[in-house]
């Protein structure tokens, strides 16, 4: 393996700490849901977390493959007390873009020089890439086709 192994290992800690930052984050969004649409949205958020898990689990398995030592620690946790589910879906679409950037980071790091460490972050892009697009179109208003964009503070 012709890679930096003590690069791929810190970006994959990374990749587990945020996924299970993502855990505690849609948890905790699950338990903040009220209102007529909540059975779904609890629903949908209990299952991202879910699959976090399983993406911090996987990405720990590669650590220790490539020698290295899990991470104990949580990526960092926001909470802006906002529990409208608009809200916690802005803050969902965030968190999973920066995701989405230390995934696309590992993927240049390996391109070229591990196959399974490619094929595991271009898997994991697509599946994160569909998550934000999902995301993305809960955010849009009905009728909306255009792409939502948080608006910019000045």
């Amino acid at each position: 393996m012709d890679f930096d192994k003590d690069k791929a290992v810190i970006l994959l800690n990374k990749i587990m700490e945020l996924e299970l930052a993502g855990v505690v984050r849609y948890t905790h969004y699950s338990l903040m849901v009220y209102g007529y649409s909540r059975i779904p949205v609890v629903d949908w958020l209990k299952k991202q977390a879910e699959e976090g898990l399983l993406h911090a689990h996987k990405a720990g398995e590669l650590v220790t493959l490539l020698g290295g030592y899990p991470s104990l620690s949580i990526g960092p946790l926001l909470e802006t007390h906002q529990h409208d589910i608009n809200d916690i879906l802005k803050e969902s679409l965030a968190h999973e873009n920066e995701a989405l950037t230390v995934y696309y980071q590992l993927l240049a790091l390996i391109q070229g020089k591990s196959v399974l460490l490619e094929e595991y972050a271009r898997d994991l892009i697509v599946e994160e890439e569909m998550h934000v697009d999902s995301v993305n179109k809960m955010l849009r208003r009905t009728g909306q086709t255009g792409v939502f964009v948080t608006k910019q503070k000045k």
